[in-house]
């Protein structure tokens, strides 16, 4: 019996909490993996694990046991890492997820080159607005927008995510712009529904360094960045989108920022993964390059001058907002970044106008608030 490989096994099992999910990231029959937990609680004459036909559960032993087995495969990895041939490049497959925006406009125009950095990492991404569990789900690491709550996570900040109020020139034109937040009494919110509560989440204003949360009405309520975006350039309402996705519009007029005296709370962006797993070289090298892209663009970085500043999230190539200026490059890049992001959302408004048109789209009745950011969930 291999313990090493049983002690990997082990530990799989327990954090995907089934010996299937287990078995389809070790690449192993489902009865291999019984099998060699079956004979390690006979090596160690002692059960592990309570097994029933609906989850499984740690025995006292086997809570023991699983904080014994890793910290014992961390060690191994970090021996071998700190050994192994400074030219060998980190390898293996690595399972990632992403808020669908932050995947699509800022991470995969960039994947060229991280794949040139790291060809031996194969990607797997999960984009989306529902948030996965980490261990139930084996992936590795995830993209999370907000503060930390899970203590078994750890997190590392990569960037800031800073929202913008905002609505298109027609919903002014009809409905008037708010110019204090008691107006907002009188005005309609497209509404952002978390995927995993189905709550719809409140506003929130920094009015005197405190956090202010306001309860919008609203006549459509949404789940997709996309859509959202959608139903606030067609004047559904106000919205408050990350300031990176609404910059094109901005610029070219389709959207116009109100309230700008009260800013939304700006939240860190984290890559996030378990702490009782040992970061491993691929980790670290997505880690890496992800705080890398995000600190391109002053828009993500949390810096000071990202106010007015343009971000090329959806090209190849990241601007970089310096002292000297370089207007040329900078108007060439906004103006591809602005084009880009606009194919990327004229697609969401057509389908947004023929779900509206055919009832499709969820209607803002009695649905509980929730704390979580828009678009951020």
């Amino acid at each position: 019996m291999d313990r090493f490989q049983a002690m990997q096994v082990f530990v799989r099992v327990v954090d995907a909490n089934s010996f299937t999910r287990a078995a389809d990231h070790l690449a192993l029959p489902r009865t291999t993996v019984t099998t060699i937990i079956q004979n390690l609680e006979k090596l160690l004459n002692v059960r592990l694990l309570n097994r029933t036909t609906r989850r499984l559960s740690l025995t006292p032993d086997g809570a023991a046991y699983y904080e014994r087995c890793v910290r014992i495969l961390g060690d191994v990895e970090e021996a071998e890492a700190a050994f192994v041939d400074a030219s060998r490049r980190p390898r293996g497959k690595l399972r990632i997820d992403t808020p669908a925006a932050i995947g699509r406009l800022i991470l995969i125009p960039s994947l060229c080159e991280f794949h040139e950095r790291y060809p031996d990492i194969e990607l797997v991404i999960g984009m989306g607005d529902r948030p996965v569990d980490l261990v139930q789900e084996a992936v590795d690491c995830v993209i999370r927008v907000g503060e930390l709550k899970d203590s078994s996570m750890v997190a590392r900040r990569i960037g800031m995510f800073e929202g913008i109020t905002c609505a298109a020139p027609n919903y002014i034109e009809s409905h008037g712009e708010p110019q204090t937040l008691e107006d907002l009494a009188d005005h309609a919110a497209v509404h952002y529904f978390s995927s995993r509560t189905g709550r719809v989440i409140d506003w929130d204003f920094m009015v005197d360094g405190e956090n202010v949360e306001v309860k919008m009405r609203g006549v459509v309520s949404v789940n997709d960045a996309d859509a959202y975006m959608a139903c606030g350039l067609q004047g559904f309402g106000l919205i408050q989108p990350p300031r990176y996705m609404a910059l094109p519009y901005l610029q070219n007029g389709t959207l116009k920022e109100v309230l700008p005296a009260w800013k939304p709370k700006p939240m860190p962006i984290s890559v996030v993964y378990p702490h009782n797993r040992h970061l491993s070289p691929k980790v670290r090298a997505f880690t890496d390059w992800a705080a890398e892209i995000f600190g391109r663009c002053p828009l993500l970085s949390g810096r000071t001058d990202a106010v007015d500043s343009e971000c090329t999230w959806a090209g190849q190539d990241a601007l970089h907002v310096d002292a000297a200026g370089n207007t040329a490059e900078r108007a060439t890049h906004a103006a591809r970044a602005a084009q880009a992001a606009r194919a990327l959302h004229a697609a969401g408004a057509a389908q947004m106008a023929r779900a509206v048109q055919t009832g499709r789209v969820v209607r803002d009745d009695v649905t509980p608030s929730s704390t979580t950011a828009p678009l951020a969930s």
